[in-house]
């Protein structure tokens, strides 16, 4: 779609060199963080999160940023220039949070053990090596969780009750859930399990001090005007503005309450009226109700059909990762309903599709209300976006691009990926879900608009709680008056926007980027099918949508 244009080989040569070093070192300094992406040469090490761990990584994004700086980027092609770009926004970004927002001093998150130790025991690999890297973590834990207590300050107390919880949900992790791992390999079962109890007694230690910390903990998890500003920039990698992006979502917010309250109209046939949306939204529950039990097979039931429904419309390449539905686990709760955590794109056999991708639900809802508000057609929903044609299937295509450097594999967008994911719901819901399904496709278009409240709703929130103060009041009711979500999808969100500032803004960008790109392909390229577009706008990795317009041409 692009014209080729010349670069010079000798700066080409040293540009994927420094690109290569760099991300070395990046993942050296984020040792969890690469094994996630499947390198496992720092397997058995863990970030410090210490003042002076944090002005040696410091030191080491200043030398990173100084060598990337150093490149002529016009001598090179347009692939390695983007790599050059994404890899600058990602040196840049990271020594901003280190040195500027400092969240390792007040975020007790940051510091629990469980996210580098779960691939380790849930993702397939040999079973010695994963243990001997268990056992060099687990055998940090102590030490690292004692730094966590001289290090942490002003906590916000949203931050501490949720590290309580994680920390809790740690314990299943590391005995129920390592078990069969430790069956595998008896020689080294008995070192790790000594440490393992280890770990866990300290675990035990560190969740009552953080319980001791709730009552004085009073930090504010809001990151103020400026600093929201600077972290947004990062996180989706434009030069959108804070007042811009909230102008735009709630301009987009009223555009689609009145779309939803159309199809209401339809639906039921009544006059408008304005409980109508909530009427016909309950009736929607009522007809497809859920208990914890049916969560998960309705999930895979959903992932089948949808995966079926794909290929038969030919909209973009189905890869043959395959998708395994599990419950949430506990020492990830707390933060969302459901993710997807696809194999890590460095690691062997995921390019081939050889290893699962898990799509992880609650499946223990509890509250009524948020029950209805996942009742059985959102559940449908909710697998468009967490697997077929949303997050498992673009991240299975991103799996299989291969650049001329590593960068791509190794940084994701998530603005893209978010983006991409929204955008399936729309397809899907443009095109139903075949032959005898029409009362379902009624329903799923619903659905598709009540999220596409909540993605507009999750930039006006991200704005307005970060950088202009919105109270908790207030966002509870621009989520169940406007959003027409249930009391208890509503609080989770107000937790979650307070817990991951800039993340809820991705999907409302992404999804209006996505869907211009996906338009302006199509207008390129009219004799395209549907699958040549998006498999087209899949084949580049997940670089941010502004850098896919200039790998497509489209600049």
């Amino acid at each position: 779609m692009r014209e080729q244009q010349d670069d010079d080989p000798i700066v080409t040569a040293r540009f994927r060199d420094a690109a290569t070093k760099v991300l070395d070192a990046l993942l050296e300094a984020a040792p969890e963080e690469a094994t996630r992406l499947g390198e496992h040469r720092y397997d058995e090490l863990t970030t410090e999160l210490t003042v002076e761990a944090t002005i040696r990584r410091a030191s080491m994004l200043v030398d990173a940023m100084s060598a990337l700086d150093d490149v002529d980027d016009t001598a090179l092609t347009p692939d390695d220039r983007v790599d050059l770009e994404i890899l600058r926004t990602r040196v840049s970004g990271t020594l901003w949070e280190q040195t500027e927002l400092r969240r390792f001093e007040n975020d007790p998150l940051l510091h629990l053990p469980g996210e580098g130790l779960y691939p380790l025991i849930t993702r397939e690999g040999p079973a010695p090596e994963r243990l001997r890297a268990l056992a060099a973590r687990l055998g940090q834990v102590p030490q690292r969780l004692e730094q966590a207590r001289s290090v942490l300050r002003d906590m916000p107390r949203l931050c501490v009750q949720t590290a309580v919880d994680q920390a809790r949900g740690t314990r299943p992790l590391l005995t129920e859930d390592l078990e069969p791992l430790l069956a595998q390999d008896e020689s080294l079962a008995v070192a790790v399990r000594k440490v393992r109890d280890e770990a866990l007694e300290a675990l035990e230690d560190h969740t009552r001090w953080l319980e001791s910390q709730l009552p004085v903990s009073d930090g504010d998890p809001r990151l103020g005007e400026l600093n929201y500003a600077a972290r947004l920039w990062y996180t989706l990698d434009t030069e959108t503005s804070p007042d811009a992006l909230l102008t735009r979502a709630e301009s987009d917010l009223q555009a689609i309450e009145e779309e939803i309250a159309e199809l209401a109209g339809r639906i039921s046939g009544r006059p408008m009226s304005e409980t109508l949306v909530r009427e016909v939204l309950d009736e929607a529950a009522a007809s497809a109700p859920v208990t914890d039990a049916t969560v998960r097979p309705l999930c895979e039931e959903a992932l089948v059909l949808l995966a079926d429904r794909v290929r038969e419309l030919d909209l973009v390449t189905v890869p043959p990762t395959p998708v395994r539905v599990i419950g949430m686990p506990p020492s990830r709760a707390g933060i969302s309903v459901a993710y997807c955590d696809p194999p890590g794109p460095l690691e062997p056999g995921a390019a081939q599709g050889l290893l699962p991708t898990f799509f992880a639900v609650a499946t223990e809802l509890g509250d009524e209300d948020l029950r209805r508000e996942y009742n059985g057609h959102m559940l449908r929903n909710l697998a468009v976006h967490e697997g077929f044609p949303g997050h498992a299937l673009q991240l299975a295509h991103g799996n299989r691009y291969r650049g001329s450097t590593p960068v791509r594999s190794a940084i994701r967008s998530g603005t893209f990926i978010e983006g991409w994911a929204v955008y399936a719901e729309e397809l899907m819901a443009s095109f139903g879900l075949g032959a005898g399904r029409a009362e379902d496709d009624v329903w799923l278009r619903l659905m598709t608009l009540k999220m596409a409240l909540r993605s507009a709703i999750n930039a006006v929130l991200d704005v307005r709680v970060h950088a202009h103060g919105m109270t908790r009041d207030e966002a509870m009711r621009l989520m169940t008056a406007r959003g027409h979500q249930e009391e208890g999808e509503a609080a989770g969100k107000w937790r979650r926007a307070l817990l991951t500032s800039t993340q809820l803004s991705t999907y409302y960008v992404g999804h209006r980027e996505i869907r211009d790109l996906a338009g302006r392909v199509h207008a390129e390229n009219p004799e395209w099918s549907k699958r040549q577009v998006h498999d087209e706008l899949l084949a580049h990795g997940a670089p941010p949508p502004r850098h896919l317009r200039a790998l497509l041409g489209l600049e």
